[in-house]
């Protein structure tokens, strides 16, 4: 290190030794990420200064300032993993993943996508028709924009239509989440259009992000796709033969979330051991099918403050993924009484309760607690299609009772709702429930769990006590992080001021480390990150030639 850092003139007066750092200057030194500061040890102690001291006179070191230590400038673009932000055409490693029912809005995507990073719009749950409106009004961004493909078990056709639509309109990354398998539809964006590079290499236009908490699962995105599949997709003319050769030495992802403590769908993985071992798997995988592309793994789940940030770079995260904190946004689809709620909201106030498109399989999510009825309400409905064989074995009591305080109608006239909905949606739907009770139940049951977003984001007054608002313990560390700054104001929080401070406030932390690595005392005030408006962070990461 020596080696690179030459001795330069200090702005006092020649000679002069450095006076030690006083806690206020060091933590402005330390905060001004765009400078590197020099550790110097002189005859009053360690100092920290912007540029290394002239020789003066110090006869306790025969006229030397030692150098003691040093830490670079952080530019909030080096963050992370570099190959991340070319592939993906983004000034940052961080991307906001995609909130169902378009929680995650094209006015979200839009105002992280103009300040560099990436975000995906929240299709699931979405008819085709209201995928393909995003995807027009986004069609002008030429880079940090995709979409949801949420895996759709109970509804395979829902899943295929989504991809043709993809396909059809151009769209060229997707967030795969919630998959339990891969799916044809899935293999089939992946490998659309791939072809040989002018230098030989394999060229994939379509790239999948998959969000995953299970190493199986892991396993199989960094894997080529299946055979199987490749085969039935040329025996339909989706690719051809030389296609399908070329699609077994790809990963299905390059790029796989490793989804921790997360809202919504989540297995409440710690993050701490999620992220290593999936970068275990990675170095693995790599090694086995030697692809020309790295495989990279990010995290997601948890992160909403600098130290959550910082510590999934530090652990090897090649990009940080946000996600509840993002809802809470003004431009968030939510509506402005959810985002109330969740201003509101400590890490405590987070529960697990049954999930609408995966209900019979007893597949659950993160949600609100605090002021919301639904959890509880959520689980009274999944444990009576568990005891029971269809709506009319129900108890009468428990059936008014229900009918009373959660449905507030009669079943029968939600089922009729419902099959209004699915005669739209899936048809078949209709027709399987119409011979078997216990699936007319689901449909049923799922009505409500479905209404109950939906409620939410129209901030329907009256059902306020059955709203589902999906969010993680991020959402509380966040609240506490802000509090007593202008972010603590629903209001302010706007999805890129959140995001430059979080990225801000991980460089300065990861300074203020390196600098304690290296012996010198960090006072506590330099750990104290105080959100700042984007000029000011554009300020402190100016960097000084």
């Amino acid at each position: 290190m020596t080696s690179i850092i030459r001795p330069v003139a200090s702005e006092e007066a020649p000679g002069a030794a450095p006076k030690p750092s006083s806690g206020e200057r060091t933590a402005q030194l330390v905060h001004q990420v765009g400078l590197p500061v020099y550790v110097v040890e002189g005859p009053a102690g360690l100092a920290l200064e912007t540029a290394f001291p002239a020789a003066g006179h110090d006869p306790a070191h025969n006229g030397q300032h030692h150098f003691a230590g040093y830490v670079p400038a952080c530019p909030l673009e080096l963050l992370g993993d570099a190959g991340f932000r070319r592939d993906h055409g983004l000034r940052y490693a961080y991307y906001a993943g995609a909130m169902a029912n378009g929680i995650a809005s094209v006015e979200l995507v839009q105002a992280l996508a103009e300040h560099g990073f990436l975000a995906f719009f929240g299709a699931a749950g979405l008819a085709p028709a209201e995928v393909e409106r995003a995807i027009e009004r986004l069609a002008h961004l030429e880079t940090g924009c995709g979409f949801n493909l949420i895996h759709s078990p109970g509804e395979p056709d829902l899943e295929a239509a989504i991809v043709d639509l993809y396909l059809r309109r151009g769209v060229r990354t997707i967030e795969a989440s919630a998959y339990l398998k891969l799916t044809l539809p899935l293999v089939r964006f992946r490998v659309q259009g791939i072809h040989r590079a002018p230098d030989g290499s394999i060229s994939t236009p379509n790239r999948v992000i998959a969000k995953v908490s299970r190493v199986e699962i892991a396993t199989k995105f960094f894997s080529p796709p299946p055979e199987a599949m490749l085969r039935e997709l040329v025996s339909r003319g989706e690719i051809t033969e030389g296609q399908a050769a070329l699609a077994a030495r790809i990963p299905v992802a390059q790029d796989v979330t490793a989804e921790a403590d997360s809202g919504g769908h989540t297995d409440n993985r710690p993050a701490i051991a999620l992220l290593p071992t999936l970068l275990a798997l990675r170095d693995r995988l790599q090694t086995q099918f030697d692809y020309g592309v790295p495989l990279r793994v990010g995290l997601g789940g948890g992160i909403s403050t600098p130290a959550s940030a910082l510590a999934a770079y530090a652990m090897g995260a090649a990009y940080i993924v946000t996600g509840s904190v993002n809802q809470a946004c003004v431009e968030s689809g939510s509506s402005d009484t959810v985002r109330e709620m969740l201003a509101a909201a400590e890490q405590a106030d987070v529960t697990m309760a049954p999930a609408a498109d995966m209900f019979e399989m007893g597949v659950q999510l993160q949600v609100l607690k605090r002021g919301t009825m639904f959890p509880m309400r959520a689980r009274q409905l999944y444990q009576l299609y568990r005891a029971h064989g269809g709506l009319d074995e129900i108890p009468a009591a428990e059936r008014e009772k229900i009918e009373k305080t959660i449905f507030q109608a009669p079943l029968e006239t939600i089922w009729e709702q419902t099959k209004s909905f699915f005669q739209v949606r899936d048809p078949n739907q209709i027709a399987k429930a119409q011979r078997d009770a216990k699936h007319k139940m689901a449909l049923v049951f799922r009505w409500y769990l479905g209404m109950s977003s939906r409620w939410a984001n129209r901030g329907e007054a009256s059902r306020k006590a059955d709203y589902q608002i999906w969010c993680g313990p991020a959402m509380g560390a966040f609240n506490e992080w802000v509090k007593g700054s202008f972010l603590e104001q629903r209001l302010e929080r706007r999805a890129a001021v959140v995001a430059m401070n979080i990225l801000y406030g991980a460089a300065v932390l990861g300074r203020c480390n390196s600098l304690r690595a290296q012996g010198f005392p960090v006072p506590q005030q330099a750990f104290r990150i105080v959100p700042r408006t984007l000029e000011e962070i554009a300020n402190f990461c100016r960097v000084e030639k």
